[in-house]
Order: structure tokens, then C-alpha cells, then sequence
């Protein structure tokens, strides 16, 4: 419509020019060389136009013919462009597609034809890359920091190579530069903080992480988080020579981040240390709000030295109501009962932690609290047994490391704040054992001292043998099948397995008092080698002898039962305690 309007106005123009001529008549006259020209002024405007346009085809024409070369040359080189960029395509197509042969054939032909292209560049040290020639791919980086428009990538390229191969320092070096010459770049940036993560120069890390805060290479909420690891790692690492520094990274770190745990334990320690016990407490309970771990819960137990256990139990109830059944002030609240010594305490406050499954921390404290309380030997074995297969307590993972302790860098991959407290991965599928009925065992109305102390654990080897009649006994009776075998003791039997069996359904029909007289000992002594027993704790069997000669001989030579009364076994129990002790006992029999 444009078009139209300027062909109409021009014609308008020329319709009105040619009117005002015409309207205007005159004479032109022109005298060249003898020869005289007299027209109109009309024809005269007109002859002008057409001498013109006359001049400008010669012109045209005389430059077409002088430029025939040169146009010819440029059409081989918009060929010889054309084939370098289809050959670049092609070349990126099969880099994509992972094949090494038809990319680097594809690059040399990006070479002959585009020559130092910055894409035939990319393509030659990426395909150099696929088919693992390191040589020839930094050859191509290097030939891109010739160019201002790729110096950048040649830097990328030749830090990335320089990983590779384990060349730190040289990595580094190229991130400096990198930034250097261009400082919103994310990868240098990323790299420079890594490099000074891995030395522990916290301050220069601290000082990047501000530079990509600034140029929003991060969020703010990541940055904010990460300047307060940063000043956690370097209280850390100050405290024991520059205290007042550490506790001034500390504070700041706590005010950055409140639920950052170790930062925030690290200043109420420092702080309690200093004397100033009301803002270390103000200050840990804040954390303890956010978040809570065991070392918030020990630093703010340890807030005031010189507290008795009473003053701990008041301030561990203090803490716990903080977080209501949160595990954590549960298994603190515990702990401090049982060093003040309120056993019935500890027990109520552990019974609900239990119900959901008791973990290796719960048994831990079950066994401190039997041993505190009954100093039950059996009971701290079962459930020191139990801690071994019950579910893992939250620890400190990262990258599939489990550690005890905090730390700002992870050790595998070098990232920073990668430490979480969880429950290792590996754990987090496990269930608890279904014979573990653990709330069976908090009830503790019926006194099993004396009956626990006798347990056995299965992982304990227990081997009798059983040894010769001593000198001081009585002969055998003459009347026996083999009397070779009466003179020769008996064969040693093999050693009876760890796991408790039942007896047998003779000896399970027979009364207690018809069994041979045996003599009940602690389980440390049951373990015994193949010398023979002390002669005065052998004694002749009347009962036997009077029964028969051969029954004689067979009671004789048979090694003789060992009874254990004991309320169940280590591995079952599953057992109310509440029940009567003489229901529950149960025996193992073991020959030696």
C-alpha cells in the first residue's frame, strides 16, 4: 500500500511539472562547436532526462564488465562458505548422535572450506573431544584465544581439559582468566568457588559467593545460606586460636542462618564458656525451634557448668516441651533422668519412643538405664544386642557418606553445604525385628535381677567336654557289654552349638528331681577346655548304681546335662515381664 501511494505521488509530481511547463512556454538555445540547437524548453527537459538515463547504463554497464573477477571470485567464495557451514551442520548432527568417525571427517571439511571459523573450531575440538585425541582438542582451544569472539570458549575448553587430566593448578588459571575477561560467567564463578572451598580459604569463598550473589548467578536464599556455612567452617577452624573471632563468625552465622546446627551449638558453647549463660540459652533454644540434633540439645544441657544432674533434668524438661514428642528432646530428656537417677522417669518418658520402633540410640539407652538402675548383666547384654540390629539413628550424609561430625565440604564431590541430617539412604528401607517387642520389657514390676543374670547370649561360644572319671571315684560295676570300653574314658564330644536347643522329649517327661545331680554355675565359667574337672566336684551317683549295672554304665558314660534356669532367651524377648518369674523359666541343657 506503501508502494502504491509513493507511484501515485511521484506521477501527481510529474503531471503538475509537466502542466507548469507546458503553461510557462519558452525557447532553449545551445551553441557547441559551430552547430546551433534551438528547442523548447519541454523538449529541452525532456532530451536532458534521456541523456541521463543514457549515461547511467554505460555506467552500469562498464562496471559490470570491470567487476567480472571479483564477482567471480565471490561466488566461489559463497560457495566455498556454503559447503564450511553444511559441513559444520552435518559435523554437529554427528557429534549429537556420538559418532566420532563422521564428525571428524565432517570437521575436516569444515576446515578446507570455512577455514578458522569459530564454529569450525567448536567443531573440530569437540569432535577431537568425542574420539578422546586430548592433543588435537586443546590444539583447538588454543586456536580460539586468537580470537576475541571465542577466546572465551577456548578458555572453558582448556579448563575443562585441564580437569581431565588432574591439572588443578592450570584449571584454576583458566577460571581466573576466564573471569577476568568476563566476570558474569557462571562456570568460572562456580569453579573459582569450588577451587576455594577444596583449599579452605573461606574468605575468598566467601567473597564469591557475594560476586554471583551480586551478578545473580544464584538465588539470595542459596547465598544467604552458603555465606553462613562459610562462617561456620571458619569459626570453626579459628576457635581453638582466635576465639573472639570464632565467636563472631558463629554469631554471624547464626544470625544468617538460625537452623544451622553446628554454628549455632559452636557460639552457645563459646558463649556459656564467656559466662554470658542467658544469651547462650535464649540463642540455643532459637536453634532448637528451628531444628532439632543432639548437639543442641548436649550444649544446651551444658549451658551452666557445675549444674548437678537435678539442674540438668529441669533444663532437659525445659527443652523437651520446646519440641513436644519431637526424638530428639525425647532420648535428651531420658538421658538426663537417668544420671539424676529418676529411673521411673526415664522409663515413662522412652516407653512412647519405643512404641514406634526402638532405635540404636533407644537401645543404648535401655542398656545404661538396666544397668543404672538393676545393674542387670543380662538385660544390658540383650539390649546392647538388640542396638545391633535395630534401625540407625539420623546422621550427618552427603553424596552416600555417613559421618559423625559436621563438615562444610563434602569429601567425594567438593560441594558446599552438601551435608544433611537424615537417616542414611541404606537404612531407610529397614523395619525394626518383629520379635523385638521392646514395650514388653519397660515394665518393670516384677524384680528379674536374679534371673537375668543368667542369660546367655547366642554369640557367646559355650563348650563342653566332657573329661574322664578321676582317680578318686568309684569303679564301674564288673557287669557291663564291652568291658574294654568301661577301663577307657569316655570320648570327648564335639562342641555343642552356640544356639539353645530344646531337651529332648525323654528328658522333658522325666521330673526335675529324677535328673542326675548337676551343679548350676555363671556362664563365665562354662567355658571350659578338654582338661578333666577338679576331683571334688565329681560324686558318685547312687540312684544309677542302684538301678542296674548297665543302666549304671550307660549314666556314666553319657555327658551329664547342665541346667540354666532363665526367664527367656536373649534372642526372644518377646516376653511380658509382668507375668510371674517361675511361669517363665524355661531351661537350656547343655552336655559337658
Amino acid at each position: 500500500m506503501v508502494r502504491v501511494l509513493l507511484y501515485l505521488a511521484v506521477f501527481a509530481a510529474l503531471a503538475v511539472g509537466a502542466v507548469w511547463l507546458a503553461d510557462r512556454p519558452g525557447e532553449v538555445s545551445v551553441l557547441w562547436q559551430g552547430y546551433r540547437i534551438e528547442t523548447s524548453v519541454a523538449i529541452g527537459v525532456i532530451g536532458i532526462v534521456v541523456l541521463a538515463m543514457l549515461a547511467m547504463l554505460g555506467w552500469g554497464m562498464l562496471r559490470f564488465v570491470l567487476g567480472l573477477p571479483s564477482a567471480f571470485s565471490f561466488a566461489s567464495r559463497a560457495r566455498r562458505r556454503a559447503r564450511g557451514f553444511e559441513a559444520v551442520s552435518r559435523g554437529m548432527v554427528a557429534i549429537g548422535a556420538g559418532d566420532p568417525i563422521a564428525a571428524s571427517r565432517h570437521a575436516v571439511d569444515a576446515r578446507r572450506y570455512a577455514g578458522d571459523a569459530p564454529l569450525t573450531l567448536l567443531l573440530e575440538a569437540q569432535a577431537a573431544q568425542l574420539s578422546g585425541d586430548r592433543g588435537r582438542a586443546e590444539a583447538a582451544f588454543k586456536t580460539m584465544l586468537d580470537q576475541p569472539e571465542t577466546r572465551v570458549l577456548g578458555l572453558r575448553g582448556l579448563f575443562v581439559e585441564a580437569k581431565r587430566r588432574g591439572d588443578m593448578a592450570a584449571a584454576r588459571a583458566f577460571a581466573d582468566d576466564a573471569v577476568r575477561r568476563s566476570p558474569s560467567l557462571a562456570w568460572a564463578n562456580d569453579a573459582l568457588l569450588d577451587f576455594h572451598t577444596s583449599a579452605g580459604d573461606w574468605q575468598a569463598a566467601r567473597t564469591a559467593v557475594e560476586r554471583r550473589a551480586a551478578l545473580r548467578l544464584a538465588d539470595k536464599a542459596d547465598a544467604k545460606r552458603q555465606r553462613a556455612v562459610l562462617l561456620a567452617a571458619e569459626a570453626l577452624e579459628a576457635r581453638g586460636g582466635a576465639p573472639e573471632k570464632a565467636l563472631a563468625a558463629a554469631l554471624e552465622a547464626v544470625k544468617l542462618a538460625p537452623g544451622l546446627t553446628p554454628a549455632a551449638a559452636l557460639a552457645g558453647r563459646m558463649l556459656a564458656e564467656r559466662g554470658d549463660i542467658r544469651k547462650a540459652v535464649k540463642l540455643l533454644e532459637a536453634a532448637w525451634k528451628e531444628v532439632s540434633h543432639p548437639d543442641l540439645a548436649a550444649a544446651y544441657l551444658d549451658v551452666r557448668p557445675g549444674d548437678s544432674a537435678q539442674d540438668r533434668l529441669v533444663r532437659a524438661t525445659t527443652l523437651a516441651k520446646l519440641r513436644p514428642a519431637d526424638p530428639e528432646g525425647v532420648l535428651a530428656l531420658t538421658g538426663a533422668a537417668i544420671h539424676a537417677r529418676d529411673f521411673a522417669k526415664a522409663r515413662s518418658t522412652l516407653k512412647p519412643l519405643l512404641a514406634g520402633g526402638a532405635s540404636v540410640r533407644a537401645c543404648l539407652l535401655m542398656a545404661e538405664l538396666e544397668e543404672a538402675e538393676h545393674g542387670a548383666a543380662g538385660r544390658v547384654r540383650e539390649w546392647l544386642a538388640r542396638a545391633t540390629r535395630a534401625p540407625r539413628d539420623a546422621a550427618w550424609v552427603a553424596d552416600g557418606l555417613v559421618s559423625d561430625t559436621w563438615m562444610p565440604v563434602s569429601p567425594i564431590s567438593g560441594r558446599l553445604d552438601a551435608f544433611v541430617w537424615t537417616v542414611p539412604p541404606a537404612t531407610l528401607g529397614s523395619h525394626a525385628p518383629a520379635l523385638d517387642d521392646v514395650l514388653a520389657d519397660l515394665d518393670d514390676s516384677t524384680p528379674l535381677i536374679e534371673a537375668r543374670a543368667q542369660v546367655i547370649e547366642p554369640e557367646a561360644a559355650i563348650i563342653a567336654v566332657a573329661a574322664p572319671a578321676p582317680a578318686s571315684a568309684p569303679p564301674p560295676p564288673p557287669p557291663a557289654p564291652e568291658p574294654a570300653a568301661q577301663d577307657k574314658p569316655a570320648p570327648a564330644p564335639a562342641p555343642a552349638a552356640p544356639q539353645p536347643e530344646p531337651p529332648a522329649p525323654a528328658a522333658i517327661a522325666a521330673p526335675v528331681e529324677a535328673q542326675p545331680a548337676v551343679e548350676t554355675r555363671p556362664a563365665a565359667e562354662l567355658v571350659t577346655a578338654a582338661a578333666p574337672p577338679p576331683a571334688a566336684e565329681t560324686k558318685p551317683e547312687p540312684s544309677k548304681a542302684a538301678a542296674g549295672p548297665a543302666a549304671a554304665t550307660a549314666a556314666d558314660t553319657r555327658p551329664k546335662p547342665v541346667i540354666f534356669p532363665v526367664s527367656h532367651a536373649p534372642d526372644d524377648p518377646g516376653l511380658d515381664d509382668a507375668a510371674p518369674v517361675e511361669e517363665k523359666k524355661g531351661k537350656f541343657r547343655l552336655f559337658g
